[in-house]
């Protein structure tokens, strides 16, 4: 599981009583808890995309330009291809 995305879990399943992870983080497979993440990810990086193209056709490279890099940098952090 990629490290951020296995971080945010961790902090999503947290117990404040014990200041552990609780046990139900665990009631999921790693596998399908990368699988939900990733496919968070990827729809925000459709958004990105979206918007991306939206400003390219609009003649403002530079805005598309950085929603792109953006788009890339979240992709990289979390390990899914854009």
């Amino acid at each position: 599981m990629n490290e951020q995305i296995r971080l945010l879990a961790e902090q999503a399943f947290f117990d404040e009583n014990t200041n552990q992870p609780s046990d139900k983080m665990y009631t999921f497979s790693e596998h399908k808890m990368q699988q939900f993440a990733d496919m968070i990810v990827a729809e925000c990086l459709k958004i990105a995309k979206t918007r991306e193209n939206e400003l390219e056709s609009a003649g403002l490279l530079d805005e598309s330009n950085a929603v792109g890099n953006v788009a890339y940098r979240i992709s990289r952090q979390f390990g899914v291809k854009r």
